[in-house]
């Protein structure tokens, strides 16, 4: 199941919140397939200005920052590098059509890998 987390200053997210979550889901349809539409899951998280720093300091207009959370599986699947790519450039692109192209070169995305049997559903160890 794709979950991504998006970290995104609140004035820019307000308003913007489903073309967000509808351009990401697109973006994992795009390179899982029409299946993976109903698993996708968005999590958005605005933050008040000055609760996002860089360089010890507060960040004037930081881009968005996704956390993609993939199977540590796919990473290991012949095609992994090809799939990588049209993730990073997917979710970037998704972004970019919601907050606009001054976002491109700071819009960070990273795949994390989680093994196989340590998420859990319900109560339950997920098996696969």
């Amino acid at each position: 199941m794709p979950h991504l987390t998006v970290h995104v200053l609140e004035d820019d997210l307000v308003g913007r919140e489903v073309d967000l979550i509808e351009a990401l889901t697109d973006a994992v349809v795009d390179v899982y397939g029409d299946w993976a539409r109903e698993i996708a899951v968005v999590h958005l998280i605005g933050l008040p200005p000055n609760r996002w720093g860089v360089g010890g300091r507060p960040a004037e207009a930081p881009s968005p920052s996704v956390t993609f959370g993939i199977k540590e599986a796919a990473f290991s699947r012949p095609d992994a590098p090809e799939i990588v790519s049209r993730l990073v450039s997917g979710v970037t692109d998704a972004v970019v059509t919601v907050f606009g192209e001054r976002v491109r070169s700071g819009v960070s995305v990273e795949l994390v890998g989680t093994p196989a049997d340590r998420t859990g559903i319900g109560g339950v160890v997920a098996t696969r």
